[in-house]
């Protein structure tokens, strides 16, 4: 099996849909079914159930091979990047895995690390909706920058990075739409979006389970990219809070952006494994506070 086989094979587990493996390697849909057939006739079975049209998933074989390659696939490229590096003369690497997607507005950290770090490369990467500390835990990112508060025994909380008001996306044409801002209450009203399993206290704190007056705030389809979730807002099926950075990095014609009169902004930080804590992660974490937190 080819490298660029298993990298196929090892995004199509982490995304679980053929689309959304193709743009993220940038390559055609075609060729993502191409590698997986392959793969599956050399195996002699499959590797996803796709009897699910929304969604594939892993069989018990498929699961099998994705923790199998998994550490080898990351020993490779390994490798292979640290050879390209001194190729160059850089002796270092630090990875930044990023769940906002606001990265131009953060520059002023990139900028002042590698000033203060010319023989480093630090390098930005997105980080998956779907177990988004996978990355840390499996050695494929150094730092994620993420909403706060994290609380896993694993991972050491840095530094503020940045905080943002939050705003409500709903459809050009919803009935909230005209309204200038809008409160907590007036979400319980509509399906905000499900998602994937995550911690108890990112559920309700990035959307409350219930409204201060206590109706509850009903979930809707499970989400796990922006592409997706976007989609659902624009047709009316939901309405969703996010950061207010998201409307101005996915500007759309179909979809309105509310202030949210009654809810505190989200706070944005880094985050590490405890464990792998080494002088280039505490050298960025220590640029963070030389600038301060950003507010937008």
């Amino acid at each position: 099996m080819e490298l660029r086989d298993i990298e196929i094979f090892l995004t199509l587990a982490e995304e679980l849909h053929f689309g959304r493996t193709a743009a993220r390697l940038h390559i055609s849909q075609a060729r993502v079914s191409q590698a997986i057939s392959q793969q599956e006739r050399r195996i002699g079975g499959p590797l996803f159930d796709r009897s699910n049209r929304r969604q594939i998933r892993l069989t018990q074989v498929g699961r099998q091979l994705r923790d199998d390659l998994r550490p080898v696939y990351v020993g490779l490229r390994e490798s292979l990047e640290r050879a390209r590096m001194a190729s160059r003369g850089i002796t270092a690497r630090l990875r930044v895995g990023m769940l906002p997607v606001n990265t131009h507005d953060l520059r002023p950290y990139w900028e002042t690390f590698r000033t203060r770090h010319p023989y480093c490369e630090l390098q930005l990467r997105h980080a998956s909706f779907v177990d988004p500390f996978a990355g840390l835990r499996s050695g494929e990112v150094d730092i994620l920058v993420t909403w706060l508060p994290v609380e896993e025994p694993d991972l050491t909380v840095g530094p503020t990075l940045f905080t943002d008001p939050r705003l409500l996306a709903v459809a050009s044409d919803h009935e909230l739409a005209a309204r200038s801002s809008v409160s907590v209450e007036d979400i319980a009203h509509f399906k905000h979006s499900g998602a994937n399993p995550i911690p108890d206290y990112w559920e309700n704190s990035f959307v409350p389970f219930r409204t201060p007056r206590g109706h509850i705030i009903e979930r809707g389809p499970i989400v796990v990219n922006m592409d997706e979730l976007l989609s659902l807002v624009s047709i009316g099926e939901i309405v969703n809070l996010l950061p207010a950075h998201s409307a101005r990095y996915w500007p759309r014609p179909d979809i309105a952006w509310l202030p949210i009169a009654d809810m505190e902004p989200l706070v944005f930080g880094i985050v590490w494994r405890t464990e792998t804590e080494n002088d280039l992660i505490r050298a960025f974490a220590q640029t963070v506070r030389d600038l301060g937190a950003r507010t937008f």
